[in-house]
Formats: C-alpha cells, sequence, structure tokens
C-alpha cells in the first residue's frame, strides 16, 4: 500500500524522524486554516496523490499567506496529475534549504535483501540521476538481520561521500529512517529531498512510504491509512473476499490455485494471445490451495463483472483444491448470475477428482462453458474467444 506523502510525514514524525510540520486540507478554506496554524508565514501548498512530477504538472506551489494559500489550494484541488484526481493537498512550513540530499531503503527481491540508496545530489528525480550520472547515487545492501544500525549508517553517508562535518547528523537521521521501515513493516522509504537547512538542521523534507500489506495482521493501525474512495471497486471487492487479486488491462479473465500455476497461465495466455489479436491476460486472480465452491464462486463474480474481460479461463491443478468443489462453484456462480453472465469460460481441470470436477460440469452443460483437456489447449481457446 502506497501512502500519501502527509501520511508520511506524520509516520516520520512518529518514529522521530525530523520533519516540518504540515497540515492536510480538502478545501481551500481548510487550506487556509492549516496556514494560519503554521504561523501564518510562507508555506509550500503540495497536490497529494500518489504519483511523481507534481512539481512540473503545476502541484506544488509556495504561498506567503493564508489567503495566497487558500488561493493556491483553489488552483490546485482538482487537478489531473498523470491520471490522478487531486482531492487534497498538504499544507507545509516553507524552509530555508542550503543542500538537497537523496535517501531510500527498499526490499531488493533479486539479491534477497535490503538496499540503501544516497545521493549529496537530491531533489531531482531519482531515475535521472542514476541514468545520467550512476556514479553519483551510492548503492549500499543492508542484511536484514542486522539492518541498519549505527556502523552501516556510517558505511552509507561514506559511500555517498557527505563532507565530514555532515557525516554523522546525517546518519543519524538514517538510522531513524530505518526504523520507520523495519516497525511499520514498509517495503519502501524514500526522502527526496533530504535537505540542510540554513541552519544546519536534516529534514526529511518529502517522503514517499509502500507498506507490506502482507503483514497487515500486525498493524490494525494501517487499515486507516488505506485510500478506499480511490481504490479499483473491483480489487476491493476482491479483498472483501480474501482473493488474491491484481487487475490488468487485457481481456482475459484468469482463475487458477497458487500463484506459481496462475502466473504460468498469465504467460501461457500472453502467448496465445498474440495469434488471436494481441489479446492479453486482464487479472492475476490466485483462489489459493484450499478453496472451495464458495470461494471458486467469489472469484467468478470479481472477474465477470469486469468490463473489459470478454472471456475467462479457468486452470486449476486439484491438490488440497479438490476439482469437483471449482465445478461446483462455477456452476453456482453461472446460476446465481443466471442471464447477467454473458462472457464464456474455458475450463481446464486436472488432479483430484478431476474426472467428478468434469462430470459436473458436463451434466450441468452450460452453454458458455467448453471444457479444454490441456493448459495451452484451454489457453489458447479463451483467447480466440477474447477475440471473437
Amino acid at each position: 500500500m502506497d501512502l500519501f506523502e502527509y501520511q508520511a510525514r506524520d509516520i516520520f514524525e512518529k518514529h522521530g524522524v525530523p520533519v516540518l510540520g504540515g497540515v492536510v486540507a480538502t478545501t481551500p478554506e481548510e487550506a487556509r486554516e492549516g496556514a494560519e496554524k503554521l504561523g501564518g508565514g510562507t508555506v509550500v501548498v503540495k497536490a497529494q496523490v500518489k504519483t511523481g512530477g507534481r512539481g512540473k504538472a503545476g502541484g506544488v506551489k509556495l504561498a506567503h499567506s493564508p489567503e495566497e494559500t487558500a488561493q493556491k489550494a483553489e488552483e490546485i484541488l482538482g487537478m489531473d496529475i498523470k491520471g490522478h484526481t487531486v482531492h487534497r493537498v498538504m499544507i507545509a512550513q516553507g524552509a530555508k534549504i542550503a543542500e538537497e540530499y537523496y535517501f531510500s531503503v527498499l526490499l531488493d527481491r533479486s539479491n534477497r535483501n535490503y538496499l540503501a540508496m544516497c545521493s549529496v545530489e537530491g531533489g531531482m528525480e531519482i531515475e535521472q540521476l542514476a541514468v545520467e550520472r550512476p556514479e553519483a547515487l551510492a548503492k549500499v545492501a543492508v542484511d536484514p538481520i542486522v539492518g541498519i544500525d549505527a556502523a552501516k549508517a556510517a558505511e552509507i553517508v561514506e559511500t555517498a561521500g557527505f563532507a565530514e562535518e555532515l557525516k554523522a547528523p546525517v546518519a543519524a537521521v538514517i538510522q531513524k529512517l530505518w526504523t520507520v521501515f523495519k516497525a511499520e513493516d514498509a517495503t519502501l522509504v524514500e526522502v527526496n529531498p533530504l535537505v540542510r537547512t540554513e541552519d544546519g538542521e536534516i529534514v526529511a523534507l518529502d517522503g514517499k512510504v509502500t507498506l507490506d500489506e502482507n503483514a497487515a495482521f500486525r498493524h490494525p493501525d494501517h487499515e486507516a491509512l488505506e485510500d478506499k474512495a480511490a481504490a479499483d471497486p473491483l480489487e476491493a471487492k476482491a479483498k472483501e473476499n480474501d482473493l488474491n487479486y491484481v487487475k490488468l488491462d487485457g481481456a482475459v479473465g484468469i482463475i487458477g490455485n497458487g500463484a506459481g500455476l496462475v502466473m504460468s497461465t498469465l504467460d501461457v495466455v500472453a502467448y496465445a494471445g498474440e495469434k488471436h489479436g494481441g489479446v492479453k491476460p486482464a487479472n492475476f486472480l490466485d483462489i489459493g490451495g484450499g478453496a472451495n465452491a464458495q470461494v471458486m464462486a467469489a472469484g467468478l463474480d470479481v472477474i465477470l463483472n469486469d468490463e473489459q474481460v470478454k472471456a475467462v479461463f479457468v486452470n486449476v491443478f486439484g491438490g488440497i483444491t479438490a476439482c469437483d468443489e471449482v465445478a461446483k462453484g462455477i456452476v453456482g456462480a453461472l446460476d446465481l448470475l443466471g442471464d447477467a453472465a454473458t462472457k464464456p469460460l474455458v475450463v481446464r481441470l486436472d488432479g483430484n477428482n478431476v474426472d467428478l470436477g468434469r462430470q459436473i460440469l458436463q451434466e450441468r452443460n452450460h452453454p458458455l462453458v467448453t471444457l479444454a483437456d490441456t493448459m495451452d489447449g484451454g489457453a489458447d481457446k479463451a483467447a480466440e474467444l477474447a477475440n471473437a
């Protein structure tokens, strides 16, 4: 779950990371009141959207009075920034910046550890810096067991090339940012820019945090951070039913049991789709290893309500999940939807109780259901039907 900047700021403050005052507002009047709470002086009005490039799009503006703050907020609220509508702004205290730096720590899946990245050149898009001047971006591996202790923080600032007098204060802030990463079960904590003010303070001026939803059971308070209004309704519906679902942009709905099988199914459907007008998968949906008829029906309900889906490929290998339970779920979902079910289903069953599962579907003889013998054959048929 990606957080808004104001949420990241609040979490930073909770763990002792030095930040400036900030107030969130959804109307120009709230923005004016927020500026007054921050002293009535210079503030920055910042669009709260989960995408980069806000400044270039006009979503970050300086204001020198509460009245001007309200005016700038009115200009920003409702803006479209890379497809994201601005519903709220953060009124942040102004800062006299002497220098800008960059720091992040993230999950490095390829190397099965964490990675800290740091640069004495902050403020710009880090992707641009990494391409144009990769030597200016220090990358330091972090052992998940040890984390960023004093020694690792010292290594990071040394590798990044900080001046001697800055190493200790920057390292101290880096350790606090590691505390955020660890305590909140994050997969990314990024500060761009991390600044030195003219008073010599090291302050996190902007923050980006991504939380690991797999750790949500340890953090009941994280639920309040979710932007439910902006959530995709299908993904929200799947989440309510405890389904592992990710919406994609294709036309073939995918249902499988087990993440590995579903990923393989996505690949096979994409390959088959090349022969049928470039048809692609419409989603990732894993009903899990022990799915029953109810779970199968819930999964179908989500996918069949996706307007982009033109055909569905159900690919199940029965292990813990019995094929007859999957078949009952398919029949039950189609009976429940009735005339509202108009999209063809290609079903490939194999493994535990496969004969009984096939028998259930054959006896029901639903006009929308086609049985496939193989994974490749099923993917090809689903792609063909989606393209028809």
